[in-house]
């Protein structure tokens, strides 16, 4: 009669992430960078002030939180309204950061739209595809 060796399962050392997990570390990361990044627009090559750095932090956590928020209702809806909510976020966002390089208020408009038209396009297709 043959015998076999005890099976032993090997410990993990870590537990894995959960996808909430996931996309709040992924919120946190684009809020930091989207943070310094009209900071940097913003400070325009002068000096560091209190102003520029609070422009980045409440920047930063107001976008972070929105797409988190987005992230978690958007979901929930079908592919139409779904797309359109993700490009309505990528072009406020952009064109914010458009305006914050001094740009006139008709020029940032069009291109917050060139660009949440660009992501309208390429999510629909990609909800779209994966129904």
């Amino acid at each position: 009669m043959a015998h076999t060796a005890p099976v032993h399962s090997v410990p993990r050392s870590r537990a894995s992430a959960t996808p909430a997990t996931r996309w709040a570390a992924l919120a946190l990361l684009a809020g930091i960078v989207y943070g310094l990044w009209a900071c940097a627009i913003r400070r325009d090559g002068g000096p560091i002030t209190t102003g520029n750095v609070m422009l980045g932090v409440v920047g930063g956590l107001v976008f972070a939180a929105l797409m988190l928020a987005l992230h978690r209702v958007a979901s929930a809806l079908p592919r139409e309204p779904r797309a359109l909510s993700w490009a309505a976020f990528a072009g406020i966002a952009f064109g914010f950061l458009y305006s914050l390089g001094g740009a006139s208020v008709l020029r940032s408009t069009v291109m917050a739209l060139v660009v949440a038209a660009g992501v309208f396009a390429v999510t629909f297709y990609r909800y779209y595809t994966t129904e």
